[in-house]
């Protein structure tokens, strides 16, 4: 759902007036009672000075009090940090279940992750964390079942697991890999190429690969790839946008690489690109937010050729991938569910597509060409359906799974005669099958292996109704003996937005919560891709309150049925899940006793103007759009935060490098909530040195974090606390 923050230029009709500047110590509860931690000693918030900012926006007033703490590297704003986390430190360490809770994340974490192997030639390259390992290693083996070999390990770069491997791609004959390095979290990745042979690192290094697609050429001399500018190419703040693709020769000077695409084009952009197994066809998707992905192919055999737009500048995706010449596209256009084109290089024309796979009921994931068939994966009521079909559609071939859950991935060559795919549910984590495309027999190919005897836990799928009578399904996760008094512990996780379904997936860092007996439930939430387009345009925009009422109602119906109560209820959710928890709590504080916060967006008046904000225009909507500020400007958590309003128990988490979400709406929410509730709730900041969005997190890192989560947790609903 996500360079320190940029802020752009005040609108025309802006007027900026500073009022006044006064030293201001929050009082605990502000301008209620007093807070105490979980020993019974008083919470005292550090001093935050309140400074007016008060801004004209399209004819309203609004004032800000805490426009000072969005400059994170003032060294005002740093000590206030530094206040801020030795109070939330001192108050979670001080949480007597705290260890015993850490203890058995840290038993957990040894329950890594692995992923579908990429078939490149006769090798095959496989992703894999496990036991102690705080970074997933990239290893390789000749043939499918040969000796795994090492290749990429980052847990040596570096002693704290803070450097990660952030994305890879080998060459098509598998005789060198390209993978892009960051550190502490912040994807701000560099690209670097290893031989597989040797394990020697080429001289070739590419700052500036963020997020890059690598599509090499066939003889592996060279590759295209998308790059951001360099700093001082473009205006200040736009470093993270103008995104490029450009075409590198094996041993030549990155800095003179030729741009193939994406001169002109809006700077917001995503582009990524592939190219066929032959080296033909280049295609190109460019993506506007959520909402549009323009297709473009190349035919490099032509060199006079240009790339051509096949899905005809239409406000809808368009997925590409070419085999054999003929090209295969899966687009909503027409379809808000998808299907699947086929055409080739002479009848690039919309009209001349044959449809082979038509909208079904269920939603369209993903396709991926292997073994020259066609893999389908739909999503019917959130849990995954994978299919197989001809190359000219036809009947579908369903390929048994385990049970309700989540394909996450498929793996194998075009050439080749087996399939592999990823599946993994509550109870069942990372999990690789092989599917043999000539016998139709599926087998475990890899696994992660797991300690937890799950047969004490069960799932459930409900269905709700929102505000507006729309039915919402809703997962739930607890012990066997699960009794419907209103007295279970249950925390409400949340996400609704940017077409990004909630799925099954392994709890390992809920089980310390499941074990003391506590109910996890997962809504299914508008916004999201779980129904298909018109699912997420129905949370989006104009619509975005839609996700915050179906989320409140998934936690009134928690406490109608009696799985839990007001009391008992917790709600969680990150990055944009966590502007959803921002909006419920300012909305409805009344649903829930206690709060986590996580890389939140929460004002959005002012979102635009940091790190990568301007991409999420097309989801949320342009404060300086006065139309569109209107409806932001009427959810913005920040904004809707009552003098004296009783607020619930929230821990609000960010970090140093996190180069989507910038860190000031978790700052300045803190700020305003510490002075502003009623309650006798706290309201703490968790501050994440060295650490990003939570993208490429060290396990230790994580296990910290999720202590502190369950910690807080635990001791705001009177769970057993040891």
């Amino acid at each position: 759902m996500h360079a320190n923050g940029f802020i752009g230029r005040y609108l025309a009709s802006s007027a900026l007036v500073v009022l006044c500047a006064a030293a201001f110590v929050a009082p605990a509860g502000g301008r209620g009672g007093t807070v105490k931690d979980s020993r019974g000693q008083d919470i005292t918030y550090p001093e935050t000075k309140r400074i007016a900012v008060v801004d004209t926006l399209h004819g309203k007033r609004i004032t800000d009090q805490y426009r000072w703490l969005e400059k994170t590297d003032d060294p005002e704003v740093q000590q206030w940090l530094a206040a801020q986390s030795a109070l939330t430190r001192r108050v979670l360490d001080g949480i007597s279940c705290r260890s015993a809770i850490r203890s058995r994340l840290e038993a957990l974490s040894t329950i890594g992750k692995v992923d579908p192997p990429r078939v490149k030639g006769t090798r095959y390259f496989i992703e894999k964390r496990e036991g102690s390992e705080n970074q997933p290693v990239i290893s390789w083996r000749e043939g499918p079942w040969g000796e795994t070999k090492a290749l990429i390990d980052p847990n040596n770069l570096s002693t704290d697991g803070t450097i990660a491997v952030d994305w890879w791609y080998p060459s098509q004959d598998g005789r060198l890999v390209a993978y892009g390095l960051s550190e502490g979290g912040s994807e701000q990745s560099t690209l670097h190429i290893i031989e597989v042979d040797s394990g020697d690192l080429l001289a070739d290094t590419i700052p500036r690969t963020r997020g890059s697609s690598v599509a090499w050429l066939p003889d592996g001399t060279g590759f295209y790839y998308s790059r951001f500018p360099n700093p001082g190419d473009v205006p200040a703040g736009e470093e993270n946008f103008h995104s490029r693709i450009r075409f590198h020769k094996i041993g030549s000077d990155a800095v003179a690489d030729p741009v193939i695409f994406g001169e002109g084009r809006d700077m917001r952009d995503w582009l990524s690109c592939s190219l066929s197994d032959d080296g033909r066809f280049l295609l190109v998707h460019a993506s506007e937010g959520a909402r549009i992905t323009e297709l473009y192919v190349r035919d490099l055999s032509d060199a006079s050729g240009t790339f051509v737009c096949i899905s005809g500048g239409r406000e809808a995706h368009f997925y590409g991938a070419v085999e054999d010449g003929e090209i295969y596209i899966q687009t909503n256009d027409g379809a808000p569910n998808y299907r699947i084109f086929k055409t080739d290089e002479a009848h690039l024309a919309r009209g001349s597509w044959k449809e082979i796979v038509p909208e079904q009921s269920a939603r369209l994931e993903f396709m991926d060409l292997v073994g020259h068939r066609l893999y389908v994966c739909y999503l019917e009521n959130a849990s995954s359906r994978l299919y197989e079909y001809g190359l000219d559609g036809g009947a579908a071939k369903p390929i048994g799974l385990p049970g309700i859950g989540t394909v996450y991935g498929i793996g194998g060559a075009w050439k080749g005669s087996e399939c592999f795919f990823g599946f993994v549910s509550f109870f069942t984590p990372q999990t690789v099958y092989r599917y043999s495309v000539d016998d139709e027999v599926v087998d475990t190919y890899d696994k992660i292996d797991s300690p937890i005897d799950v047969s004490h836990y069960t799932s459930e799928q409900v269905w709700y109704r929102s505000k507006d009578g729309t039915k919402i399904p809703m997962f739930i996760v607890h012990r066997n003996d699960l009794v419907l008094d209103g007295r279970n512990p249950t925390i409400l996780y949340g996400y609704g937005g940017f077409d990004i379904s909630i799925t099954p997936s392994f709890l390992k860092n809920a089980m310390p919560w499941l074990e003391r007996g506590g109910i996890y439930a997962l809504a299914c939430l508008r916004g999201g891709g779980e129904f298909g387009e018109k699912w997420h345009e129905a949370g989006m925009l104009a619509n975005k309150q839609n996700v915050f009422d179906d989320y409140i109602a998934a936690a009134e119906w928690l406490s109608a049925k009696k799985y839990t109560s007001p009391a008992r209820l917790a709600l969680f959710g990150g990055s944009n899940g966590g502007l959803l928890v921002g909006a419920a709590i300012t909305e409805r504080p009344d649903v829930c006793k206690a709060a986590i916060c996580a890389v939140p967006l929460l004002d959005m008046i002012r979102y635009q103007r940091f790190s990568v904000g301007r991409y999420w225009i097309t989801e949320y909507g342009d404060p300086d759009n006065p139309a569109q500020f209107e409806f932001l400007y009427k959810y913005s958590p920040y904004h809707h935060v009552k003098p004296g309003g009783r607020y619930p128990a929230t821990l609000f988490t960010t970090a140093e490098s996190d180069s989507r979400v910038d860190p000031m709406h978790a700052m300045k929410m803190t700020a305003l909530l510490q002075a502003e509730n009623g309650s006798d709730s706290p309201i703490l900041l968790r501050y994440e040195t060295k650490a990003g969005h939570g993208i490429g997190a060290p396990v230790q890192k994580v296990v910290d974090e999720y202590a502190d989560f369950l910690a807080f947790l635990c001791w705001q609903l009177g769970v057993e606390t040891k």
